[in-house]
């Protein structure tokens, strides 16, 4: 398909097909609205559904070729690290920064508006002690950076960004643009979103940064009632339409494609994510009552919360960190563990603690990906 630049003065479109998009405004709306209604269902949304959160940093972050599963992570957090020279260690930290880094944002998004600041801090968080620690984390690049295979130089670059001395102005304009009001928020959000892959302002961790930027700019619209949008797992399905839609906008102008494309990823996925959200809160519903009748302990809803917000979790975590009594908590874990709920991951040895999965709820969030 031969090199693509960025074009200058392509944003924003000055006209998009909206005989086109239309017919997509109202179904993907609705798509977003009835899964808010499920969040609103839910005690503690943030807590229910932190391992949808950690799927979400997972496969957000496979697009960008990592390779650790969900149960991966939460074991290696459960483990307190794998070793060094584990293949896998670089690509955990990976994910967890990006967790870290888009709740970090939607916390100072009760401070500050979603802007250019808040994108800096949130890189910053990303990039911080990993393999992009070295690429000025939290600061625009001061040179030209490409898109194309590994080792490959600039004039054999799939995607060349925009030029580095133009980086000011152009997140200014993308900036001016976030806070403006348009005639669609989800089509304003497909724009914002293909335009910042577009500058590439980073040397490293766009992809990633303008993912997150998703959910959170659905959050500060009050779209939905919390930053828990998980688009990636679309995206990460249909990987080279997504890239061949947004090298659509910088070569010949496309947005009216790439804007079908994205409404039909937040149609898709809203569905989706109300689905497993249903499902989680129907899990929850039915361990209540369960784990209230095989514990017989006024700490059984503290420990099934516990459970929840960290399916893969040491003993030893869960008797300092879930708010109950040693002796109760050993014994939970005891009955828990003889009634089949809790999957055993790692005995005890000498002074490692033996470490354990909620199997069910883990394979709830990852479509069956059995630990």
């Amino acid at each position: 398909m031969g090199q693509v630049i960025y074009h200058a003065g392509s944003f924003p479109p000055k006209e998009l097909g909206w005989d086109r998009l239309i017919p997509l405004l109202g179904p993907a709306s609705a798509a977003i609205a009835r899964y808010d209604g499920v969040l609103a269902a839910i005690p503690n949304a943030m807590v229910l559904l932190s391992p949808l959160t950690t799927q979400e940093a997972v496969l957000s972050s496979r697009i960008e070729g990592t390779q650790a599963t969900m149960g991966e992570v939460l074991e290696f957090e459960a483990s307190a690290g794998l070793k060094a020279d584990n293949a896998r260690a670089a690509d955990i930290y990976e994910i967890i920064n990006y967790r870290r880094a888009i709740m970090n944002a939607a916390d100072r998004l009760n401070e500050l508006p979603l802007s250019q600041r808040l994108i800096r801090e949130a890189h910053a968080v990303l990039l911080e002690g990993v393999r992009g620690k070295n690429k000025a984390p939290g600061q625009y690049r001061r040179i030209q950076n490409w898109i194309g295979p590994a080792g490959s130089t600039l004039g054999q670059a799939r995607y060349v960004p925009m030029p580095a001395n133009e980086l000011g102005n152009g997140m200014s304009a993308w900036e001016r643009y976030l806070h403006s009001r348009q005639p669609d928020e989800l089509v304003q959000l497909a724009i914002l979103h293909a335009e910042f892959e577009a500058v590439h302002p980073f040397l490293d961790g766009n992809g990633r940064l303008g993912r997150m930027l998703i959910p959170l700019f659905l959050y500060q619209r009050k779209l939905l009632s919390g930053p828990t949008f998980y688009i990636s797992e679309y995206l990460e399905a249909h990987r080279e339409e997504y890239y061949e839609r947004l090298l659509g906008v910088s070569r010949n102008g496309d947005w009216t494609g790439w804007c079908e494309f994205f409404l039909g990823a937040l149609l898709a996925q809203g569905a989706a994510n109300a689905k497993k959200a249903q499902a989680i809160l129907n899990l929850y519903k039915e361990k209540k009552t369960w784990v209230a009748d095989k514990t017989r302990s006024q700490h059984a809803i503290r420990a099934l919360d516990f459970i929840f917000s960290r399916p893969v979790f040491s003993a030893s975590d869960f008797a300092s960190q879930a708010g109950i009594p040693e002796p109760t908590a050993k014994r939970i874990i005891k009955v828990l563990r003889d009634s089949n709920l809790l999957k055993i991951l790692r005995e005890p040895a000498g002074r490692r603690p033996s470490v354990f999965a909620f199997a069910e709820l883990i394979n709830l969030t990852e479509n069956g990906d059995v630990l």
